[in-house]
């Protein structure tokens, strides 16, 4: 009951809306791959520029 209440906003606005965060999921999936392809850059700006130039 504890858990409910504390995600109650959360799994109402699901009920009424029918939004979830899966679209924040799907993108958080894309930045973990782009990370591993990316493993090795040492320069911060140039990967959020080509993070940015690809997700954005």
């Amino acid at each position: 009951m504890k858990t409910f209440k504390n995600h109650a906003p959360t799994i109402i606005n699901y009920f009424r809306r029918r939004g979830t965060n899966a679209s924040a999921e799907a993108f958080n999936s894309k930045v973990k791959i782009f990370r591993s392809q990316m493993r090795g850059v040492r320069d911060r700006d140039f990967f959020i520029f080509r993070l940015v130039k690809l997700y954005a």
